[in-house]
């Protein structure tokens, strides 16, 4: 398993990447972090998860987090369509609705991504994901995570 990196040098060089994709693909549907050759198309990524396997391996960490992890999993929740986002944190429990924040309305979606990018590398502990936290089969039938 892959360590969330502490050092601020580290996850400064990560959040500068995440930044630069957002202003890169403003325009472009979905959210990834990488570059491309100009500003607004998906054409020729280079950059980013791209280049960085750091990064991409936290992302990845981060990703296949458990819905209740560390609070809960952070989400972004379109309050009007292709208009507003917020960021909500899911509960972990089937049912149960996410809840927001904060107040913070964002403009862009992918603004949103990169703030929910920088919230999630102080939320999560360096050795999160380590094989001593595994809990094997947590989603398997029977398990608390699904109905019979």
């Amino acid at each position: 398993m892959y360590r969330i990196p502490r050092q601020a040098e580290i996850r400064q060089r990560m959040l500068d990447a995440v930044r630069t994709s957002v202003e890169m693909l403003k325009g472009v549907a979905g959210f990834s972090v990488v570059r491309t050759e100009r500003p607004g198309s998906a054409i020729g990524p280079h950059g980013g998860i791209q280049e960085d396997m750091q990064l991409d391996k936290v992302l990845i960490r981060m990703r296949a987090s458990r819905p209740d992890s560390y609070g809960g999993k952070l989400i972004i929740v379109c309050s009007k369509p292709e208009q507003e986002w917020r960021i909500a944190r899911l509960s972990g429990v089937r049912g149960v609705v996410p809840t927001f924040v904060d107040d913070h309305v964002f403009t862009d979606e992918q603004e949103a991504q990169a703030e929910i990018f920088r919230m999630r590398l102080e939320q999560f502990p360096e050795e999160d994901g380590m094989p001593e936290h595994f809990t094997p089969a947590w989603k398997s039938p029977g398990g608390e995570n699904w109905s019979p």
